[in-house]
């Protein structure tokens, strides 16, 4: 390293410090023979680089309704769920961008027992935002609200092989699995399982208090959230607030970037992306991970209970044209498989599902339900451009003879009144870290987001025996069975994986970002900074 590249170095870490003006810097590498333009380029990556506490960060997402709640149990949106992952809440574990699973409130975690039992130690002196020391007690608490016998909790279906959780001790949590899972502790990283404060083993969660890095201020569903720093957080973290609008309408939440109001939206619409990648100051946030939109049929339901009916429908959709014409490109067609191609045991199930009109019209034929006649019930609340996505469905499924009656469904509360409950609409899906844990939440008989109802004994069976499996050559083949048999008999139509694109201003820092879900993998609130 030759002494200006020293000196360079230095004059980087002292912007990003805050103690080197952009004057003082842009004359000092100028004076090198730099260009002014990449001089003041320069500046701008060295500021963003060093993480400084300190200002308050404005967001602006497509999700939220007026039907959320503080309830841990009930968070289903890309609003509620970084409460539980860096806002309010902290979990027993946090996900890395390299997807490995790092200790948070816990310090450490071991498996004894073919991995049927974990022990967890929990670091000392975490105290939740009203000042209660955070104990083994109220681990058990938090992790028992969601595994109850009554709970509706979506965590349920992740745990579902969790026999107990037993404190032994202030700082030790015992759990007992029904099998082996050399996954589990990538499974309490689940957004639901923010820690909360307990008393008499149930815990409080009626007034946000959690042990996270930010203190709630307020809360307005399906409007607004704000928080201030935790000073007493055991992390680290910068921003002294933050805000969260929930802005459902893509131009509305575009608006919001292009007046100043946020420093980052998501969720932003492929046909501006020129108009906001270009906006001043601006970064494209474009990440390709493990998301996906879904069309999920209830196959308990008339006509999706015919096999035939399921498969004509996946035939008769051109998902590439979906991905051209409402993705613009950012991301790839899907084959109703709800693992992508970058997950670990992941595998491309065999035939492609590609648009094959005669191929449905045969299949229909068989069922005895020619001209088919559905409902689809959609909105832009399930995924950006979902209506646009189910008129371009309904005007590709007329070569097969099948008529789509495209239900244009309220943006509010959609989550709670069509999902899961009407016969056949659309879902969004944010990524999971591993295979178990996305094929246990969304397809697994008795998960309470098991979207199509959809119950085969022999996926079940395939699926509790593969978390216990330690063998990887029959682990990766039990979840080749496990995706083919989604992809052959269940009612998910897996129309796209997207990526996560947005728009963040460049008076933001940050590091690697994770994949597994928006946001940064719902951690842009603790691990972003101002620039």
């Amino acid at each position: 390293m030759t002494e200006f590249e020293m000196k360079l170095k230095a004059a980087e870490k002292a912007v990003g410090l805050g103690k080197l003006s952009r004057r003082d810097f842009i004359q000092f590498v100028m004076a090198s023979g730099v260009t002014l333009a990449a001089a003041q380029a320069m500046f701008t990556r060295a500021a963003r680089a060093e993480p400084k506490k300190g200002g308050t960060f404005k967001a602006a997402v497509g999700h939220g309704q007026t039907t959320d709640s503080l309830d841990p149990a009930t968070w289903s949106n890309g609003f509620t769920f970084a409460w539980g992952k860096s806002v309010m809440g902290a979990p027993l574990v946090q996900i890395s961008p390299k997807n490995e699973v790092i200790p948070h409130v816990a310090e450490s975690f071991e498996p004894s027992d073919g991995a049927k039992k974990w022990v967890f130690k929990i670091k000392k002196g975490i105290t939740f935002h009203n000042g209660k020391t955070l104990t083994a007690d109220d681990v058990v608490a938090t992790i028992n609200y969601h595994i109850g016998p009554d709970s509706k909790s979506p965590a349920k279906g992740v745990l579902s092989n969790l026999v107990s959780a037993k404190a032994d001790g202030p700082d030790t949590v015992v759990f007992e699995l029904s099998g082996g899972n050399a996954d589990f502790p990538y499974l309490v990283s689940d957004y639901h399982l923010a820690m909360y404060p307990s008393e008499g083993g149930k815990i409080q969660w009626e007034k946000g208090i959690g042990a996270g890095p930010y203190i709630l201020k307020s809360f307005e569903p399906g409007v607004k959230m704000t928080a201030e720093r935790n000073p007493n957080y055991f992390g680290t973290t910068y921003f002294d607030a933050i805000e969260l609008l929930s802005i459902i309408d893509v131009a509305a939440r575009t608006n919001a970037y292009l007046s100043g109001e946020v420093h980052f939206i998501d969720r932003a619409d492929p046909k501006t992306i020129d108009i906001v990648k270009n906006a001043p100051n601006t970064s494209l946030y474009n990440v390709s991970g493990t998301a996906l939109y879904s069309a999920p049929m209830l196959v308990d339901q008339a006509p999706f209970d015919k096999l035939e009916v399921r498969q004509a429908l996946k035939w008769a959709i051109n998902r590439q044209e979906l991905v051209d014409k409402i993705l613009y490109g950012y991301g790839s067609a899907g084959n109703d498989n709800m693992l992508a191609p970058s997950l670990k045991y992941a595998i491309q199930p065999e035939p492609v599902y590609t648009y094959d009109p005669e191929k449905a019209k045969s299949l229909l034929k068989k069922a005895g339900m020619e001209n088919l006649k559905v409902d689809l019930s959609a909105s832009d609340a399930a995924f950006p451009g979902g209506v646009d996505a189910a008129l371009l469905m309904a005007e590709q499924a007329k070569a097969a003879g099948i008529e789509i009656n495209v239900v244009r469904e309220p943006n509010d509360s959609y989550w709670d009144n069509v999902w899961i409950k009407k016969p056949w609409c659309q879902c969004y899906w944010g990524g999971r870290p591993t295979a178990d844990a996305f094929l246990s939440i969304s397809m697994a008989a008795d998960a309470a987001w098991n979207d199509t109802r959809w119950k085969n004994p022999r996926f079940n069976e395939l699926l509790v025996a593969a978390r216990a499996e330690t063998d990887e050559a029959k682990r990766q083949a039990m979840y080749a069975e496990c995706q083919q048999l989604v992809h052959d008999d269940g009612g998910q139509v897996v129309l796209m994986f997207n990526n996560y694109v947005g728009a963040l201003s460049n008076a933001i820092g940050h590091g690697e970002f994770n994949t597994d879900f928006d946001h940064d993998g719902g951690f842009m609130y603790e691990r972003w900074w101002m620039a």
